[in-house]
């Protein structure tokens, strides 16, 4: 895949100007990592200027269309979960899809599927028919290496492709993902050429940090737990800065209330692509 040319150079404050190639923006991760979704999410985040995700959490269908038209601009990909959505149809997912494909933003559905590949597989289908819609979707290890192969087959069965994100870590408190249980999942999702990368903590980036050892370049890290505003959050979240996580490997920072309860919400989706943005430059520098 041709990477897309922009026109940047670097300037004298450090940051990456826009007419550099996807391929320079990203280093040594774009060498590494090349998959064909992992190409196109660093082409989309090069075009956008942003490595943000937002956690698009809303339950109606007028407040996730509302998000993508406030911050759309500033955003690589959208976070869903289909089934908080109470007025979810078919049709009217149909219209959201194809709304977040004109943005140019990726769609991660954040299912967290658990179960065997069989059954994962049928999971893609079914009323949702996650299959045909996400780009990337969200998985745990517990059941074995099988769950992403019944992942990717879901996506085989109508002609897609798309990305496999292992929960690596996790950014609430008391979780029980530990650090052999973690060792355990990067060593099985990097021999998966189905795995898109993993999930960690941008609560904690001297444990992301380590988490990137263990990766090294060739797959994505995606970290939840992040916010301008550090601190506790509700229900056990913690929050870390954004710069500090992409300085330690993260790819992608995955926002949520920093930005859909922000007074100003394309204020805050700008700033957040901004400080995303400048710690790549500042990474690959």
């Amino acid at each position: 895949m041709v990477s897309i040319l922009f026109k940047r150079k670097v300037d004298t404050h450090h940051r990456i100007s826009p007419w550099l190639m996807a391929s320079e923006a990203w280093g040594v991760r774009w060498e590494k990592c090349t998959s064909e979704m992992s190409r196109r999410y660093m082409e989309t985040a090069n075009r956008k200027q942003s490595l943000v995700c937002l956690a698009a959490d809303r339950n109606t269908m007028s407040g996730l269309f509302e998000l993508i038209d406030l911050a759309g601009p500033y955003l690589a990909a959208l976070k869903t979960h289909v089934d908080l959505i109470d007025d979810w149809s078919e049709d009217s997912w149909k219209d959201f899809c194809q709304k977040a494909k004109d943005a140019d933003l990726l769609i991660f559905e954040d299912r967290k599927f658990a179960d065997i590949g069989k059954i994962s597989r049928n999971q893609m289908a079914g009323i949702y028919d996650i299959r045909s819609w996400a780009d990337l979707v969200t998985a745990h290890l517990i059941s074995g290496p099988d769950i992403v192969d019944g992942l990717a087959a879901g996506w085989s069965d109508i002609g897609r492709f798309g990305g496999v994100l292992l929960l690596a870590q996790m950014s609430s408190r008391g979780n029980l993902l530990d650090q052999d249980y973690t060792d355990r999942v990067v060593k099985l999702g990097n021999e998966n050429e189905n795995v898109f990368g993993f999930i960690g903590n941008g609560s904690r980036p001297e444990e992301l940090e380590k988490l990137r050892q263990k990766v090294g370049h060739g797959k994505m890290i995606w970290t939840p737990g992040v916010n301008l505003q550090v601190g506790d959050g509700e229900m056990g979240q913690r929050y870390g800065d954004p710069r500090a996580a992409v300085l330690a490997g993260s790819d992608c920072i995955i926002v949520g209330s920093g930005i859909h309860r922000a007074n100003d919400v394309a204020k805050a989706a700008a700033d957040y692509a901004k400080a995303s943005w400048d710690a790549l430059s500042e990474r690959i520098l």
